[in-house]
């Protein structure tokens, strides 16, 4: 008998009606011989209700523990509801709040992360066929303070719990089919995937594929917790996010195309070529909590340089005041700036030993009249900076050129 932890995010339990439709599925799951451990986020957008709330009174860093007890609420309402429905279709649960587990955090408020999981209730109530359904997003720390995992942490629940548990699989449950080689709402023949890399996953949620979240791959990578997305509303089967090695196949050149629109890019231009120059320009920019992503320098025959970084587009505005005051400090000649680009990329294990992707990349834009404005490659991705209004039309043109849409070559 094996152990599944499944875990249905909101879109899954918006309303009586879907919470109905979740419990068969964990009654489908359970009479077909799996053990079964849930967790939940809030109905809907119980949380973006619960956050407005809490915003429209001002929020200062001292009151993130009552943020923290506020926003929690909403899990809480769905683990019980779910457990009454399932008890009521004759199958008996019991609901936990992430400190009744016990889920130990750190003190980080509206960010903690997961020191330790008490797995001894769980494992009671599954011996005695009970299942256990727990409230996602949420733990507490040393002191018993409730403390929330940031967006996205239900997934990291989840996560946690099947690797505490030993869990043969860990299913998230969502509004979409699976994994899709690119976002299928831009591209019509985007295809879901079957099977993909914890590595793979880890760069398309990093790069703007919103399916996983970010730290909950990272955990299930970790600890090695095999990962399958599904839909909530079609039986499918969904995408297995596990090893490398575990295919037995040779993995195609590119798994995927993520991108994102959220950006935007400051360039700070007739800088002295001088070793401390680059701390200079965004020591600043880092003093500020504002995260910088790609990077780009280039030298002249003068000695003199042009630095170029992309940052998030709701930072632009500040960024760009920041980096007037520091041209003025360095004797930089100008400071120019553009918050209408777009961030594409190319993922996939199989580039370790294909050749050309870049080239192939590269030439597919230039047939589209796509002007490359900066470019990022580690070991299994490629990304380009291109100006927003080509995007979609770039997306298209690469999942075709590298026939995602059917079988890899």
């Amino acid at each position: 008998m094996s152990l599944i932890v499944q875990k249905f995010g909101g879109t899954s339990v918006a309303s009586i009606s879907h919470i109905e439709n979740v419990a068969r599925r964990i009654l489908k799951t359970r009479d077909a011989g799996h053990e079964v451990v849930v967790v939940v986020s809030a109905m809907g957008h119980e949380t973006d209700r619960l956050d407005d709330l809490a915003r429209e009174i001002g929020i200062t860093p001292e009151m993130h523990r009552e943020v923290d007890a506020l926003l929690s609420t909403g899990e809480q309402v769905t683990t019980a509801l779910l457990s009454m429905v399932l008890t009521k279709m004759g199958c008996p649960a019991r609901s936990y709040t992430g400190g009744q587990v016990k889920i130990l955090t750190d003190s980080a408020h509206t960010r903690a992360r997961i020191l330790e999981i008490d797995e001894e209730k769980l494992r009671a109530d599954i011996g005695e066929g009970i299942i256990p359904v727990v409230a996602g997003f949420q733990g507490v720390d040393a002191r018993g303070d409730i403390t929330t995992l940031g967006r996205g942490g239900s997934d990291t629940t989840a996560v946690a719990l099947a690797a505490a548990l030993t869990a043969d699989e860990c299913q998230i449950y969502t509004d979409v089919d699976g994994v899709y080689t690119t976002d299928p709402r831009v591209v019509e023949g985007a295809r879901c995937l079957e099977r993909i890399t914890f590595e793979e996953m880890l760069e398309l949620a990093s790069l703007g594929s919103r399916v996983l979240h970010t730290r909950a791959v990272e955990f299930a990578s970790k600890y090695q917790v095999p990962l399958r997305v599904l839909s909530s509303f079609r039986d499918v089967p969904g995408t297995l996010i596990t090893r490398e090695d575990e295919s037995g196949m040779e993995q195609p050149v590119i798994s995927g195309i993520a991108f994102t629109r959220d950006e935007a890019k400051l360039t700070v231009l007739g800088v002295s070529d001088i070793p401390g120059i680059a701390s200079r320009i965004l020591g600043p920019i880092s003093d500020a909590n504002i995260e910088v992503d790609m990077i780009v320098q280039n030298v002249a025959a003068d000695n003199s340089t042009d630095f170029t970084f992309t940052v998030g587009r709701n930072d632009y505005d500040q960024a760009r005041k920041i980096l007037d005051q520091v041209a003025r400090e360095i004797d930089a000649r100008e400071v120019s700036g553009d918050n209408k680009i777009a961030k594409l990329s190319l993922v996939g294990v199989g580039m370790r030993s294909h050749a050309g992707v870049a080239s192939r990349m590269f030439r597919t834009l230039s047939e589209e009249s796509i002007n490359i404005q900066m470019i990022s490659t580690s070991e299994i991705k490629i990304s380009v900076v291109i100006a927003e209004k080509y995007l979609e039309l770039a997306v298209r043109a690469l999942h075709s050129a590298f026939d995602l849409a059917g079988e890899e070559e």
